[in-house]
């Protein structure tokens, strides 16, 4: 019995409505297209399987964060040592020396590092330091890109394909806090230099996904990195790159080493520790170096690097450091995508995928690459509901986000046979598309 019919699953939402709120722990973990969230009962390499047992092959990979696969036994060794340890917290040990050491050689803007929790708490630090070393308040961001969900990224523009006035993406956020906010389009450098010549010297801090992954993948078109690197440096800029999806996706130095830009200060989290919750802030040392107590700009928190997280992204770094990692890895992607795309042609759907290393969009009812927001938005979601739907009624897992292209991956774990095994899935839903649309 599928995921989309299961009374089991159907019985836990309906408890989980009287204690949880909104019947969930976080509201990305509602399904859209099934109405409910996906239950599993536990995962195993490139595995789901839900509340029956039913395995799905899982193309979510805990929104990006086990690149390794699911229970990596290099990592679920290590964490054993540190519950052996005392499960530590609120302490320093030999292990945050070290995995900071290691974060240094492998980033390329990392001179120094400072562990945090969340995606969101690690962003919230990158602007304040921007803040205090400019003496300014404003931050550009592109349309569309995450950064995590505090107040100052919590804007959107007034329509996809505009730089006008932000407004409010969330409740609960004061309009007012948009003066604050720049919002340009991304791969545009022509709306870019608008926004910076209105905005000369006010704003603080630039902000970007430097792949797009939270839209499905929207690279940046050629040369886009560099001009915005060089534009930034120009008007004295700092250049954040928020790498929580896109670090060690596609190489170990994440996108600043694939495009060969190196922005002033960058956040990590997600793959680092292998689904263990740690986020990283990291950059130039004299802007690194203002934290607290060497500096005036606060941070600390209980749970900062806490020991089994650290332990975790040890273990993850020493296998993604092995040799032809990400040759390995990537010659899968661009032989899976290819192949992919060629399946969607040959059934006659009309859909565009667009990956680079272990992440990928499919944006349905489109042709044409994607290249900003306004793009990803005006894609078919209807096909893309059945689509996913079809998928998981035969065991191939994707999530879904309500009015959001979404992102889908694979991990490590995910050999040729996997992929494989998906196309086969895939072009057995994309027929039954196809024959849904001559009818």
């Amino acid at each position: 019995m599928s995921e989309t019919d299961s009374p089991s699953a159907a019985q836990l939402f309906s408890d989980a409505r009287l204690s949880l709120a909104g019947g969930v722990t976080a509201g990305l973990r509602w399904h859209p297209y099934l109405g409910r969230p996906f239950y599993v009962s536990r995962a195993e390499g490139p595995y789901l399987y839900d509340l029956e047992g039913r395995r799905y092959l899982d193309f979510n990979m805990a929104n990006g964060a086990v690149l390794l696969g699911h229970g990596h036994p290099a990592v679920c060794e290590a964490v054993q040592a540190g519950l052996a340890a005392g499960v530590l917290t609120a302490s320093e040990t030999e292990h945050h020396v070290r995995l900071a050491a290691t974060l240094c050689r492998v980033i390329p803007c990392a001179e120094r590092v400072r562990f945090a929790v969340t995606g969101t708490e690690a962003s919230l630090v990158a602007l304040r330091l921007a803040r205090h070393a400019t003496g300014r308040r404003k931050l550009l961001v592109f349309a569309g890109h995450f950064h995590g969900l505090a107040e100052p990224f919590l804007f959107r523009p007034s329509h996809p394909g505009d730089d006008g006035p932000p407004l409010p993406a969330s409740g609960g956020v004061p309009r007012e806090y948009g003066q604050d906010v720049v919002i340009v389009p991304w791969n545009d450098p022509d709306a870019l230099d608008r926004a910076l010549a209105r905005q000369r010297g006010e704003i603080a801090a630039a902000v970007c996904e430097p792949v797009h992954y939270n839209a499905g993948c929207i690279p940046p078109q050629p040369g886009f990195l560099a001009y915005l690197r060089q534009r930034t440096q120009e008007e004295g800029i700092v250049l954040i790159f928020d790498e929580v999806l896109s670090g060690f996706r596609m190489a170990l130095g994440g996108a600043q080493e694939y495009y060969g830009v190196t922005p002033d200060l960058c956040t990590l989290a997600k793959a680092v520790a292998s689904g263990f919750p740690l986020a990283v802030l990291c950059g130039r040392a004299d802007l690194m170096e203002q934290l607290s107590p060497g500096g005036p700009v606060a941070h600390s928190g209980t749970y900062t690097g806490q020991l089994l997280s650290v332990l975790a992204a040890l273990a993850t770094l020493r296998e993604l450091q092995a040799p032809g990692v990400y040759q390995e890895l990537n010659r899968r992607a661009e032989r899976f995508y290819a192949a992919l795309q060629g399946l969607f042609d040959r059934t006659g759907v009309p859909a565009k995928v667009q990956g680079l290393g272990a992440r990928f969009g499919l944006y349905f009812g489109r042709r044409e690459p994607v290249v900003n927001w306004a793009d990803a938005v005006a894609c078919d979601q209807s096909l893309h509901r059945r689509f996913v739907l079809g998928c998981i009624r035969r065991g191939l897992f994707f999530h879904a986000y309500l009015g959001l292209p979404g992102h889908a991956g694979f991990s490590l774990a995910h050999g040729d046979d996997c992929l494989d095994e998906a196309l086969s899935v895939i072009e057995d839903v994309a027929s039954d598309l196809a024959r849904q649309r001559e009818t």
